[in-house]
């Protein structure tokens, strides 16, 4: 569960303007606006190091307090909605927050994390990982880093399904039950390609013969 106290991010208010934003990441830092159900939309900016930091997997459902001079902004906890990267560089040209309300249910996506060696792979079979996350509802601070998967029972055609997963009771599966998260299936026996035989040399057989004038 995310029971950690929230990270603490430095954030100072900013213009909107594209000149704005060229000229804050020319000076390493990224623009980004935070919006929610209880703000208005306040746009700020944060620095670069952090964006990249904090952009990992492992921070995707972190819980940060910004801090900053702005009234309006300091002490705020969000987590991270969307970080947008140059399509060349990679490096993080904005990012979304979303201000969060502390006594109220929110929905993620949590990573499912697959444990154990199933049966069936011994057997022969292949594992499928048909997804990577599931989608909850939950107060912020329950927010689960992962759920672990424990495949090592599943046979060869045996699934898996959002049902099957195992969270507490105050965490609400939005992903439907019925959606089928792994399975063990048989893998297929690659097919020989059929090869035409190939005539052995001198073995070719004679052309027709289309001379229709022979004598007898």
């Amino acid at each position: 569960m995310t029971n950690q106290p929230a990270i603490e991010i430095k954030a100072k208010a900013r213009k909107q303007g594209k000149h704005t934003s060229r000229a804050l990441r020319r000076a390493n830092q990224i623009p980004a606006v935070v919006y929610g159900p209880n703000v208005e939309n306040i746009n700020i900016t944060i620095a670069e190091n952090d964006a990249v930091k904090y952009s990992r997997l492992a921070y995707e459902n972190s819980i940060f307090q910004l801090k900053s001079d702005d009234p309006k902004v300091n002490n705020l906890n969000v987590i991270k909605k969307m970080i947008t990267h140059h399509p060349v560089s990679h490096r993080p040209v904005h990012l979304d927050f979303y201000a969060l309300d502390m006594k109220a249910t929110i929905k993620v996506h949590v990573e499912l994390k697959y444990t154990g060696h199933p049966i069936g792979v011994t057997e022969g079979g292949l594992l499928q990982e048909l997804r990577r996350d599931v989608e909850v509802e939950c107060l912020a601070t329950e927010i689960p880093e992962s759920f672990e998967v424990d495949v090592t029972e599943l046979k060869v055609g045996d699934t898996l399904h959002a049902s099957d997963i195992k969270m507490p009771e105050s965490i609400k599966l939005v992903t439907s039950e019925q959606e089928a998260i792994v399975s063990v299936v048989q893998q297929k026996e690659e097919k020989e390609e059929e090869v035409a035989p190939v005539a052995a040399e001198g073995d070719a057989a004679p052309a027709a013969d289309t001379n229709t004038d022979k004598k007898e």
